[in-house]
């Protein structure tokens, strides 16, 4: 099985031991993506919503870099330390894509690296 690690400078450095993304055959894990500006490395000012843009932006950069886009997404993890951001995580994510969604699931958790408030990862599976 071949394996490729997917980097990208339009998307945010690894802050620890991983990968931006893992290519394993047509499957990629893309790790976790908080809302860190690749230019400067810092969270995003603004609130959720901008927050929550960010993350897919980088997400979006990384398929991107790995032969895919958004639309390739077939699993999305959503972790939220307020889940009553929940809706807006819904409604900005219905900007980003169309039917047929990923499967996804969204989990409540303590809290998450720089107080991120968001992070999201994925895996994406390329086109033949």
């Amino acid at each position: 099985m071949a394996r490729d690690i997917i980097r990208t400078e339009a998307a945010p450095q690894a802050i620890g031991t991983y990968s931006q993304a893992v290519r394993c055959d047509r499957t990629v894990y893309l790790s976790g993506q908080i809302p860190l500006d690749p230019a400067t490395m810092q969270i995003v000012d603004g609130g959720m919503e901008l927050r929550i843009r960010q993350v897919f932006d980088n997400l979006a950069a990384v398929c991107t870099a790995a032969g895919g886009s958004l639309a390739d997404i077939v699993k999305l993890n959503i972790y939220l330390t307020d889940l009553a951001h929940f809706g807006l995580v819904n409604e900005v994510m219905g900007e980003y894509f169309s039917e047929p969604y990923p499967a996804r699931a969204a989990v409540g958790v303590a809290a998450l690296p720089r107080d991120a408030g968001v992070e999201m990862d994925a895996i994406m599976v390329l086109p033949d």
